[in-house]
């Protein structure tokens, strides 16, 4: 299997170059262990999805531009994807699950795509199933090379915006953003950066696959015990084969620590984090990946969304 390479990701920076925002680096929550967060909620749609879709989308043949393109996503990556086709001026079709975040959704509809609603396990093949009827180009959320090398972009920025970075925490779901960055830390600089995935305690099917050397699927009777929904989806081949290769290990973490992040990015950097989007700062916080005192550049967590339901933010920040 064709893995990413660094020229894949440096291409697909120059691609996405103001077209997505190159998000800063902030101190970790006062009172904290000494780490820096990139903050990706900051994107236009509010994760870093928009990197990998952006230049999808950008990649596209005459042919493909002009028929459109279709994803399945329950919202953050349906979101980027709406965004991305309509800047470049490309019709967009966003399978959701039912049940999905209703911030998510209205919020692909305001971009101007056609919202098909389905159960979640006919979500793929419904995707599947319009790209061949009606000529439509898939960008699958994480299991794609184009999308992967476009993720990959938020660890270029992270290597230049921070010298003295030897750990970079990422959360991991279908396990495209880990893989991207992974990639540019362990394949840009001459010594390699590590680069630890975050999972909830309650779909930790990364963690299983990397430990027994296969890849392991979690059934949604599992996944969805977690707060953290925009990391329910399992690994692809591809994205296993990325991970194996390059991630250094994967750590867990607690439904209560996933909620403390939340709050503790709130009341303690001032943004706002999806649950999904707060398991990197969850395990810093946590003590799962260990940080240098003194050397809060040191250690970077990725804060991947914050395209989170009102009801669900309020509950998670409200004093305990």
């Amino acid at each position: 299997m064709q893995l990413v390479t660094a020229d894949d990701v440096r291409a697909a920076a120059a691609r996405v170059e103001g077209r997505v925002v190159r998000t800063p680096l902030t101190a970790g929550p006062d009172g904290g262990p000494p780490f820096l967060v990139k903050p990706e909620s900051l994107q236009p749609t509010g994760a870093f999805k928009l990197r990998g879709a952006t230049n999808a989308v950008a990649l596209l043949d005459p042919s493909q531009r002009a028929a459109g393109v279709v994803t399945h996503s329950s919202g953050n990556h349906g979101l980027a994807l709406a965004h991305a086709a309509r800047e470049q001026g490309v019709a967009c079709t966003v399978v959701v699950p039912e049940g999905a975040p209703a911030v998510k959704v209205d919020r692909v509809r305001a971009c101007g795509a056609r919202v098909v609603t389905v159960s979640p396990e006919r979500r793929s093949s419904t995707a599947r199933e319009l790209a061949d009827k009606e000529g439509l180009a898939l960008v699958p959320p994480f299991d794609d090379r184009r999308v992967i090398a476009g993720q990959g972009t938020v660890g270029l920025e992270i290597l230049e915006q921070s010298p003295e970075v030897t750990t970079i925490v990422v959360p991991v779901g279908g396990g495209g953003l880990a893989s991207g960055v992974a990639t540019a830390a362990m394949t840009v600089r001459p010594r390699p950066v590590r680069v630890v995935g975050v999972e909830p305690e309650l779909a930790a099917d990364a963690a299983e696959s990397l430990r027994v050397g296969r890849r392991v699927a979690w059934g949604p009777e599992l996944t969805h015990r977690t707060l953290a929904d925009g990391v329910r989806v399992c690994l692809s081949d591809l994205t296993f084969a990325h991970l194996m290769a390059r991630l250094s290990e994967v750590v867990t973490v607690t439904e209560d620590e996933i909620a403390r992040a939340v709050a503790a990015l709130a009341y303690g950097s001032r943004l706002v984090a999806e649950p999904s989007g707060a398991l990197a700062v969850a395990a810093v916080m946590a003590g799962r990946v260990p940080t240098e005192p003194g050397r809060p550049a040191s250690t970077v967590a990725v804060l991947s969304g914050g395209n989170v339901d009102p009801d669900i933010f309020a509950r998670l920040v409200s004093p305990r």
